[in-house]
């Protein structure tokens, strides 16, 4: 199972960025999606997900700002990140997972870096 996130990168306060995490190895469609984050000596926190049936909940902390969605045919989940704050930066990791059987798989990171 592989989950290949990309897209992070270094944007001013107010930018927008676009996350993209590719799974391949698990029958996408099948699987709830989700996209975390961690700050630099922080807990890694939940920022978004998305149910196999396309039901989003977002942090309270985005709403608003981002969304998340997803292409079962591209096997793709998706970050949309707008009106970035510096407090946004984080490494951004995407997940799979799913409740029968039970299965969780997470990708690596990306970096998103807010500048003031």
């Amino acid at each position: 199972v592989q989950l290949q996130a990309s897209g992070g990168g270094l944007v001013q306060a107010g930018g927008s960025l676009r996350l993209s995490c590719a799974a391949s190895g698990i029958i996408f469609s099948l699987y709830d999606m989700g996209w975390y984050r961690q700050a630099p000596g922080k807990q890694r926190e939940s920022v978004a997900t998305i149910t196999s049936s396309g039901s989003t909940n977002h942090a309270e902390s985005v709403k608003g700002r981002f969304t998340i969605s997803r292409d079962n045919a591209k096997a793709t989940v998706y970050l949309q990140m707008n009106s970035l704050k510096p407090e946004d930066t984080a490494d951004y990791y995407c997940a799979a997972k799913r409740t029968t059987p039970s299965r969780f798989y997470w990708g690596q990171g990306t970096l998103v870096t807010v500048s003031s």
